[in-house]
């Protein structure tokens, strides 16, 4: 059987590129999606990347991106967004590049900036009708310094800075809504175990113009104390038991992409991760469990309502 050689990083498939000579956590969920996200932008394609996990992907002199990649801190990644689409109409307009040299611009953050210190910036872009595609990997805690909790994370959870027997006390915030509040052109929320999902939802936004919003779900086996091998059943699980609505917003309209008529019970989720654990062991913290059901329950009792 012949064996494929390669002589650099551009021979690679698009597959074995993103994650090439990184430091990427094996089944890293925000990976497994981007992989199929990129698959369909493609390199024409400038990505603007706030300071977190997916950062990792182009360590100098190596960049597993073919389009253009510029790093940002991690509040800054929509201001440097306006910078690069407003240079790339510039050109435009002065006929430096035609329409076929022209490149999308993609936001690329974790929930600690999606969620937290960058929603300043993201909203003022959004205001400002940048057209944008702004992509949220969501492993629900500060992934690449610790996995302290951030704006993302779930109640219950046990975090690097939520050690308590309790976990988390707090609750996710829904940036789906806060996007909606703003009238984009397009908000969705997807999951790299759900690919044909994630696959319709790119194209979708790649194809409008104006503040696209995609929140991935990334199961993160460092930060949630799983299996990397489970990382797909996991994500699977966060939308069988409706814990990971799949939904998007067009048009002033929400609509679910997919509806779990028959959810299962949250606990299948909570008990494969060791941040949840506490919650089981040494004994059931019941009413926690029940107070997570109860939030799952009454969201898709509104939309069934």
């Amino acid at each position: 059987m012949s064996e494929t050689k390669f002589q650099s990083l551009k021979d690679l498939p698009t597959s074995h590129l993103l994650g090439a000579g990184t430091a990427m956590c094996a089944g890293c969920g925000g990976l497994e999606a981007l992989h199929g996200i990129y698959d369909i932008l493609g390199e024409k394609t400038v990505f603007i990347n706030a300071a977190g996990c997916m950062t990792l992907l182009s360590v100098y002199p190596f960049t597993p991106f073919r389009g253009s990649w510029l790093y940002t801190a991690m509040a800054s990644a929509p201001a440097g967004a306006q910078g690069v689409r407003d240079a790339l109409d510039i050109l435009l307009e002065k006929e430096r590049i035609g329409p076929e040299d022209d490149l999308q611009t993609v936001v690329l953050t974790g929930d600690g900036s999606a969620y937290g210190m960058g929603l300043s910036a993201t909203s003022a872009a959004i205001e400002r009708g940048l057209d944008f595609i702004y992509i949220c990997y969501d492993n629900e805690g500060y992934g690449n310094t610790g996995h302290q909790y951030s704006g993302a994370t779930p109640h219950g959870a046990r975090t690097a800075t939520s050690k308590g027997p309790r976990g988390f006390g707090g609750h996710k915030k829904d940036l789906f809504a806060i996007w909606a509040a703003h009238r984009p052109s397009y908000v969705a929320t997807v999951v790299g175990s759900e690919p044909l999902d994630l696959a319709r939802k790119i194209e979708k936004a790649r194809e409008l113009k104006g503040p696209r919003l995609i929140i991935v779900l990334a199961p993160c086996p460092t930060g949630w104390d799983y299996d990397p091998m489970e990382t797909v059943e996991i994500g699977k699980l966060a939308v069988k038991t409706g814990v990971w609505p799949l939904k998007e917003y067009i048009d002033g309209k929400i609509a679910h992409t997919r509806v779990p008529r028959k959810r299962l019970p949250v606990e299948d989720y909570l008990k494969k991760q060791g941040r949840f654990a506490h919650l089981f062991d040494p004994h059931c913290q019941g009413e926690i469990v029940k107070e997570i059901q109860g939030r799952v329950d009454a969201y898709w009792e509104e939309f069934d309502g």
